[in-house]
């Protein structure tokens, strides 16, 4: 049985547009597999496709050059449409300026190109398709692809209210997510060794790959060092100069890095909301893993991080993860709210001056407490609606006119998924 993504509903639609689909995300997210679903999908329609792989040798001639790729597409498909599949686009230099020029041609082909983060997928390709591509970025299935997933797709309409009826089962599946994320390749396999195979290869080809070869870092080691302190330190502010002193590298060099590993899908960077820059002093951003699995490999922790004494700072990252795909839907930025004297929020949804303060507990809540921190952040900002996240507690209070809400994660994850099923 194969893992059904909410995404590909969305690349089905964008078939129909002139533009270039270009799917991004990690290594190893799935990018290709929904490639090949889409490519079954319109040969089943009886329409025509063509697939090349930059990391397969015998293709690569073929993408040498504009021209070589025009007469590929006429011996395929003659002056008839199609739609030409171009997998690992990273591996072509100035990708972006070729994909620009074969658009700019007009022919009557469909692109969907494939590409893992790299410095050219995430800057130069963007500026030179500017106009011409919509990007749809492709990370770990999430929680409740993975429910979904090993329900049998029998509750596909109705998880909550699984979840609710079925509170063991729900608790393990957070637990097995806290512990193994949700790479596809890991989903799939039944056991834990043969999950930890799956990750150590996954983080092997990132470093090999994405960080010596494609990137050309010298200093993979040192590279490694700071990915595992950032780990280590999973939703907290970020100094810079202690992660130097930890690692051994310089402070240029740290950033340098962070942004590397941020272009190439393995990080996100949430930076401060404020408004009053003296009170508001911090300017450190926190950063979050795009997979907690392969945050708990780098620790050491793979299988077990959820009994560890960080098992709030990873389900905080997987609050995170699910309210950053809300955020894409809804055109929100997701900040967070630290003062001088040292109040915090760890979320604010912000959208045109409309705020959205979240704060998440995964802690067992048995009444609506609600921290000195959320009450001061009401009162500064008067935001209309408050969110408190926790595994299963359901409320709701005012706190003078802000209606505070107490969500289950489950409902949280439920509003992602019912984003592709309405």
């Amino acid at each position: 049985m194969k893992i059904q993504r909410l995404i590909l509903k969305d690349l089905h639609d964008h078939l129909s547009r002139k533009e270039i689909t270009l799917i991004t995300g990690p290594r190893q997210a799935g990018k290709t597999t929904l490639m090949k679903e889409l490519i079954g999908e319109i040969n089943r329609a009886g329409k025509r496709t063509l697939f090349l792989d930059l990391d397969f040798e015998p293709d690569k001639i073929h993408l040498e050059s504009q021209n070589a790729l025009i007469d590929r597409i006429r011996l395929e498909f003659g002056d008839s449409p199609g739609t030409v599949f171009i997998d690992e686009i990273q591996r072509k230099i100035n990708s972006g300026i070729f994909l620009k020029g074969l658009y700019d041609r007009d022919l009557p082909i469909k692109f969907v190109i494939t590409g893992s983060g790299s410095l050219e997928l995430k800057e130069k390709i963007h500026e030179s398709l500017f106009g011409r591509k919509r990007i749809f970025e492709v990370l770990p299935v999430s929680f409740l692809e993975l429910a979904d997933y090993q329900t049998e797709y029998r509750y596909s309409t109705k998880l909550e209210e699984f979840f609710r009826l079925e509170p063991e089962g729900y608790s393990r599946m957070l637990k097995s997510y806290l512990d193994y994320g949700g790479y596809p390749k890991v989903v799939l396999e039944a056991t834990h060794q043969e999950r930890l195979n799956q990750v150590n290869e996954i983080y092997s080809s990132y470093i090999n790959r994405d960080i010596v070869s494609l990137l050309g870092l010298d200093q993979p080691d040192a590279f490694s060092r700071m990915i595992r302190f950032l780990a280590a330190h999973t939703g907290r502010l970020t100094d810079f100069a202690e992660i130097a002193r930890a690692t051994g590298i310089s402070v240029p060099t740290v950033k340098k890095y962070i942004w590397y590993a941020e272009k190439t899908y393995i990080l996100k960077v949430v930076t401060p909301y404020h408004t009053n820059k003296v009170k508001e002093i911090t300017k450190s951003p926190v950063y979050y893993f795009t997979d907690l699995g392969f945050r708990n490999f780098i620790l050491g922790e793979f299988g077990n991080a959820s009994s560890t004494s960080d098992a709030g700072f990873l389900f905080q990252n997987l609050v995170f993860l699910e309210l950053l795909c809300l955020a894409g839907h809804h055109a929100w930025n997701v900040h967070y709210w630290r003062t001088a004297d040292g109040a915090e929020v760890d979320f604010v949804l912000d959208r045109k001056n409309s705020l959205l303060p979240v704060e998440v507990k995964y802690s067992t809540l048995s009444a609506p407490l609600i921290t000195r921190s959320m009450r001061s952040f009401i009162e500064k900002y008067r935001p209309g609606e408050a969110w408190v996240v926790s595994p299963v507690y359901r409320n709701e209070i005012m706190i003078n006119d802000c209606q505070v809400k107490f969500i289950p994660f489950s409902t949280l994850a439920h509003q992602h998924i019912s984003k592709w099923r309405t």
